[in-house]
């Protein structure tokens, strides 16, 4: 990169939006801002002059959509692209099909006091394009370095670590997967080859409130399992998979013989709510050896410490390796920790994680 800097180009129809972003990413020294674009044939133009490392790219914008522009972008010129999307049923919707076609990540903005609301996540903002520009993106090959981010809270603040690992004398398998940038498909892959009558899956993935829904939705037409947004107090039933509402930790719990579902709006945890570390310490604590932990792609560290922890309880732990993450910033951490037993390629960890189980 140029002069070591981050050199990205702002794309959205709003002035508005384009001023306060630019303000917002200029505000850091590692990066620049060396153009904007109100569309996407504005775009095309200024991404051939001026090369940029990372694109931020509006989901709606006139004369083309984001989405269609991206997928043209990553055929012809792949290269790490945030999208910019709204927090709304449509916006969620043209998000989910905009990283099935090769973005890295997104971040929100508001309908309404969008100044002070974008302002509000300029850490966000930051760290995600900071992350992106070390991307892997489909052809493109960069070198990827593990993104981390200095917690706020440990997972103590919401689940308590206990002295030693419980057993149990029931036999019912559990699969705990963990996930961020990049983890929409990397999950998506992993649902797709899992039978309908694997054991009980609870997944966490970093994801705003409003897209939650419909990413369990989207999952659960895809999937051979049944998949949705996991309620409180809900079992855990095999041929089910229970994905964690953005906003909210899931944990899993023990009722009798049988798991079910805890949610808990405690204290963000690595800046996260959900927090892959917070699940994986509740399935070492209630589930044990009984469990079998994936992490996936993801930027930062969140779910290392856990994973070590279902390592140490008895569970077996898979991580994604580094030439098929989009960001080997949760796996890599995990591995250095000393939490995992596999690193295998995306494609591979479906039929060892059945293996397992028994499957």
């Amino acid at each position: 990169m140029d002069n070591n800097k981050i050199r990205v180009l702002i794309v959205d129809d709003s002035a508005l939006v384009r001023q306060i972003m630019t303000e917002i990413l200029s505000s850091d020294r590692s990066i620049e801002v060396v153009g904007t674009a109100s569309d996407p044939f504005m775009a095309r133009e200024k991404i051939r002059d001026l090369n940029p490392d990372v694109l931020t790219l509006d989901v709606e914008m006139p004369r083309m959509d984001g989405v269609t522009f991206l997928a043209n972008l990553i055929r012809l010129r792949p290269m790490p692209v945030v999208m910019v999307s709204t927090l709304t049923e449509k916006g969620a919707d043209v998000t989910m099909r905009a990283l099935e076609n090769g973005a890295v990540d997104f971040v929100t903005k508001p309908k309404i006091d969008m100044a002070h609301t974008l302002t509000g996540y300029s850490e966000e903002i930051i760290s995600k394009v900071k992350a992106a520009a070390h991307a892997r993106v489909r052809a493109l090959e960069k070198s990827i370095s593990s993104v981390s981010t200095d917690p706020k809270y440990s997972a103590d603040a919401v689940l308590s670590r206990k002295a030693a690992p419980r057993h149990f004398k029931t036999t019912d398998k559990l699969i705990a997967i963990g996930a961020s940038t990049g983890g929409t498909e990397a999950i998506k892959e992993v649902l797709m080859r899992m039978p309908a009558d694997a054991p009980g899956v609870v997944i966490s993935q970093h994801i705003p409130a409003a897209f939650s829904g419909p990413f369990a939705m989207r999952m659960n037409s895809l999937s051979n399992m049944v998949v949705q947004e996991a309620e409180h107090g809900q079992p855990i039933l095999p041929g089910h998979v229970y994905i964690a509402p953005g906003d909210w930790h899931l944990l899993v719990e023990r009722d009798g013989a049988r798991y079910v579902c805890c949610l808990s709006n405690g204290p963000a945890v690595n800046r996260h709510r959900p927090s892959v570390d917070v699940m994986f310490r509740s399935v070492a604590q209630n589930v044990g050896q009984n469990a079998v932990g994936v992490i996936l792609t993801g930027m930062g560290d969140d779910g290392a410490r856990g994973m070590k922890e279902m390592h140490e309880a008895g569970a077996y732990t898979f991580a994604q390796d580094e030439k098929t993450s989009v960001i080997w910033g949760m796996p890599g951490e995990a591995v250095k920790h000393g939490g995992i037993d596999e690193i295998l390629p995306l494609d591979n960890i479906p039929g060892q994680v059945m293996k397992r189980v028994g499957g």
